[in-house]
């Protein structure tokens, strides 16, 4: 079976090769696809076949998807520019007879009104429009998202954010990429998986902080401007700022809550807890 992974020389996609690796996947199955020649070269080291490619450079795509029978999509990370490249890549894999389109999308995409949704919400339509068989992981929000600020929390001894109470289905990076390396091996795989792990609040995250390391963490609510703005302070551009407080919002209204049966499911076993992810980074 030849296994194309796009986006590997990113965090998620070399997570998805190191586990298909890890599957049993002979190496010379697995093409390994990115921008970054330094990274390829990296993943070569592992014994993958690896291709220079970027989503807009539609001729490198058909390059890449020659032959292919399954790939891994790794969204774009250009947000705001997203579905044009996207388009190229469902156009390659749909010209280069793709047989399974694994498209990493996120959670409740068809309904969410976060404005991360739009892109992934086009994007699933696009290929369901192309004809190509697909299957769409919906990835809720990553641990890492707040376990890579924890020297932040712990200086100002407060997590801030706009989400009020609503409860976001987090899991580590490394549970989905093993959940999409699963969901591209499956024989038949679902339509829509809906990833996540167990959810929790922010004001459990930062309980969860205290009891890890001993301090005094409380989580502070604020509305979505002067979150903003705290975080343009902290020296976060303006723009992406304000994605991370539009997400917050979202996260209020339950758009990144999902059943964590979906990603146990394909994982074969619980995703990895909000407690052992904040220990582990502490």
């Amino acid at each position: 079976m030849s296994l194309v992974v796009t986006g590997a020389t990113g965090q998620l996609g070399r997570l998805a090769v190191t586990a298909l690796l890890a599957k049993g996947v002979p190496a010379d199955q697995i093409l390994a696809l990115g921008r970054d020649e330094e990274r390829l070269a990296g993943l070569a080291a592992l014994g993958v076949r690896t291709q220079r490619v970027d989503y807009a450079d539609r001729a490198s795509l058909d390059a890449a998807f020659a032959g292919a029978e399954r790939v891994l999509f790794v969204s774009g990370s250009e947000v705001g520019s997203r579905l044009p490249q996207h388009r190229n890549v469902i156009e390659a894999a749909k010209d280069g007879g793709v047989r399974l389109l694994a498209y990493t999308s996120i959670s409740n995409a068809d309904t969410a009104g976060l404005g991360l949704a739009a892109e992934h919400k086009a994007t699933e339509e696009a290929i369901v429009a192309s004809g190509v068989p697909h299957t769409f992981l919906r990835n809720s929000w990553y641990l890492e998202n707040y376990t890579d600020h924890l020297a932040t929390y712990l200086e100002h001894g407060a997590v801030l954010g706009a989400a009020g109470d609503g409860k976001v289905s987090a899991a580590t990076r490394a549970d989905y990429a093993e959940a999409a390396a699963s969901a591209l091996l499956a024989e038949q795989p679902a339509a829509v998986y809906e990833l996540g792990g167990a959810a929790f609040g922010l004001a459990e995250l930062a309980a969860t902080v205290a009891e890890a390391t001993g301090q005094d963490v409380t989580y502070v609510d604020v509305p979505a401007p002067e979150l903003v703005s705290a975080l343009v302070g902290g020296g976060v551009p303006q723009p992406f700022a304000e994605v991370l407080a539009d997400a917050d919002l979202g996260l209020g209204r339950g758009e990144l809550y999902v059943d964590p049966a979906d990603l146990a499911g394909l994982l074969g076993r619980p995703a990895t807890t909000l407690a052992d992810a904040v220990r582990a980074a502490a």
